[in-house]
């Protein structure tokens, strides 16, 4: 590794968590100015102001809004994610309990998405005009257009009412097969992918013709290279930068698009969680699900620009 990648290794990823740091203060300030709290929710409307008074006294909600965030990052800092207002759990054993359904749902997902956007990408680029390229670019900006929660809903009447071939709900705790794990996955995954593989591969199109379309692509078809040696030796390894982005930033779109789905087939992950925490006035739970959703955007966007930045033979050769 040469002193120009390693510097700029170095900045993206003090830029990254200098906005992790931004993200912490955007968090906890939109989650303190949220109408109502625990206090008034375990109450109700009817409470008393002294009995409200006492109860957010003891929940700590009294205490002045920057002194409660400078407490809340430094035991986010040492893995103390503090309780939840509402059960008086630990929310790290409430994340950790359902942070795992969420990862499987993620891995899942990506599983399927990335290598048919990719085949479908790559492909689509190579054969550019193509009967393939606009059967694929048309579906792609169809269901593109359509939003996670209307895929999802149209799943479930069609596979779960209509057809009655999947449950409606999802319940991971019941897997004691790989027919039931298919079962429970089926529709949630097949909502995300939707969405994510029509994304995904008109961005590699994109990347892939870029750099078809570059100057020493057209040297290298002087030369007589066939056409499958052109795309696989010479493009695809210059438009691995742009892919990783496509992947990532795809990817990344899962983490919001998951709230829906999980919301919807009632899946115990932690977007759910998040979901009702949010109704509870939970905040050290929402705080905490929506900083781990951010951190691990910005994780994938992270390690987009590392990929784009190892990958550049112009910064690999100087």
């Amino acid at each position: 590794m040469n002193r120009v990648i390693f510097s700029l290794l170095a900045k993206r990823l003090l830029i990254a968590l200098l906005s992790l740091l931004a993200v912490s203060v955007i968090v906890f300030s939109i989650t303190a100015v949220l109408p109502g709290d625990a206090a008034q929710e375990q109450l109700g409307q009817e409470a008393t102001p002294e009995a409200l008074a006492a109860l957010r006294a003891q929940m700590g909600l009294d205490v002045p809004a920057p002194e409660r965030y400078l407490k809340w990052l430094w035991g986010a800092v040492r893995g103390d994610l503090g309780q939840s207002v509402t059960t008086q759990m630990p929310v790290a054993d409430l994340v950790g309990s359902r942070l795992p359904n969420s990862l499987l749902l993620a891995a899942v997902t990506a599983l399927f998405s990335v290598p048919i956007a990719l085949l479908f990408g790559i492909s689509s680029a190579v054969w550019r005009g193509s009967w393939l390229d606009r059967i694929a670019s048309s579906l792609s900006v169809a269901v593109v257009s359509v939003p996670e929660f209307l895929v999802a809903t149209l799943a479930v009447l069609v596979f779960a009412v209509q057809l009655r071939w999947l449950p409606a709900l999802s319940y991971v705790s019941d897997i004691e097969s790989v027919g039931q794990m298919l079962r429970a996955f089926a529709m949630p995954v097949l909502s995300l992918c939707c969405v994510i593989v029509a994304q995904m591969m008109r961005m590699t199109r994109a990347a892939v013709i870029d750099q078809l379309e570059a100057p020493y692509i057209e040297m290298v078809r002087l030369k007589g290279a066939s056409p499958l040696r052109m795309v696989l030796a010479h493009a695809l390894p210059n438009a691995v930068g742009p892919i990783a982005n496509a992947v990532a930033l795809s990817l990344s779109y899962l983490l919001g698009g998951v709230i829906v789905i999980e919301t919807i087939f009632n899946y115990p992950g932690i977007a759910k969680l998040m979901v009702d925490g949010v109704t509870q006035r939970d905040m050290p739970l929402v705080q905490t699900c929506a900083m781990i959703f951010c951190t691990g955007y910005l994780l994938l966007v992270t390690l987009a620009d590392v990929c784009g930045i190892v990958a550049n033979p112009r910064l690999r050769h100087r």
